[in-house]
């Protein structure tokens, strides 16, 4: 759990993204989001509370919100919990410059995590059910499968 490489890749003087603050969890359910995000290619970030920040993945095509479809997702730098309410433009000429939209937000439930598998069960708007992320063996060492079990 770092917010190191969040930090590094932005200007915060420059961008209205929150600052990188670790916050321990509240105890009560976990938070998850998932933003729109138009930046130079259209993708959704997924982004799981654990451990104090937004454990975070890019999901190039729009998540799942029925069974049998599998969505690659690349994980990325871990981001601030305040992140979950973040929505707004990020201007040129910094990282991740682009529209970000809250596509979906909720709670969650972590039923079974460990290095190559996370199994979730999200109360979103548009996301609702059981759904796993499954670490790939392929290519990226950061790619992981998303989908709808």
């Amino acid at each position: 759990m770092s917010l190191k490489a969040y930090k590094k890749k932005r200007k915060f003087a420059k961008t209205p993204e929150p600052s990188a603050t670790i916050k321990k969890s509240s105890g009560k359910k976990l938070i998850f989001v998932v933003h729109e995000h138009h930046a130079s290619h259209l993708h959704w970030d997924l982004r799981l509370e654990m451990d104090g920040v937004l454990k975070s993945w890019a999901v190039p095509k729009i998540p799942p919100i029925t069974k049998n479809i599998k969505r690659l997702a690349i994980q990325v730098e871990d981001h601030p919990l305040a992140y979950a309410n973040f929505h707004g433009i990020i201007p040129e000429g910094n990282y991740g410059a682009g529209k970000m939209i809250i596509w979906d937000k909720g709670k969650y439930n972590l039923l079974d995590k460990n290095p190559k598998k996370i199994i979730a069960e999200l109360h979103g708007k548009k996301l609702k059910g059981k759904y796993a992320l499954i670490k790939t063996s392929y290519g990226n060492k950061k790619g992981w499968l998303f989908f709808k079990i």
